[in-house]
């Protein structure tokens, strides 16, 4: 009988661990996660040691909710002149001659019923690297955060720290410093009221 009963204890220690613990592991969230790429794009490389701005491969940033990913066009516009011969840009080439998209693999998914604008989180001062992590220093992209409601709920339930000024919302190694306006000053500043961010309709239409 004894023996029965820590037997049940056990099974309801474990589903209770499994309900609990699974969903909040790395692995169903995918946080931390490094897809493979058609081509091995470096963001280090090409934002951090080049300087190359955001908006210059994800055209579409600042006017919709879609960030836009990089086309062929705008690959081969270095790529026809330099590293011609490369063997990781064979799939840029290929796109090219055959006047196919490059396909990449989507690295932050969301549910259909959740609806996320980019354009609008730019507008009001949030940088890229508050969803995505330092961008600028990955060798290849990999997912920083969970996109879990909570995190988001987080976020939209007290902004005025994740807010930047306008001109260093693409910096991905802005920091704040003394001169910075403060959470609060960027709050008026960008005109955000607070009490409806974390409505449902908000992320949810």
């Amino acid at each position: 009988m004894t023996a029965a009963l820590v037997g049940v204890f056990c099974v309801c220690v474990f589903l209770v661990a499994a309900i609990w613990v699974v969903p909040l592991v790395d692995y169903n969230s995918q946080q931390q996660f490094t897809p493979e790429q058609p081509i091995p794009f470096s963001h280090k490389h090409h934002v951090s040691g080049l300087g190359l701005d955001c908006r210059y491969c994800h055209t579409t940033v600042e006017e919709s909710s879609n960030a836009g990913m990089p086309s062929t066009a705008i690959c081969m516009t270095c790529h026809s002149q330099i590293w011609t011969n490369a063997a990781m840009l064979e799939p840029d080439r290929k796109s090219l001659a055959e006047n196919t998209p490059i396909r990449w693999t989507r690295v932050y998914t969301l549910p259909d019923y959740v609806y996320f604008d980019h354009s609008i989180h730019i507008a009001k001062g949030v940088g890229c690297t508050e969803c995505h992590g330092p961008i600028g220093d990955m060798a290849m992209t990999w997912k920083a955060n969970n996109l879990y409601m909570s995190w988001c709920l987080s976020c939209h339930r007290d902004p005025a720290p994740h807010l930047r000024p306008k001109d260093q919302v693409f910096n991905p190694h802005w920091r704040r410093t003394d001169s910075t306006p403060s959470g609060d000053a960027l709050l008026v500043q960008y005109h955000i009221k607070t009490e409806a961010l974390s409505d449902c309709g908000i992320c949810h239409r």
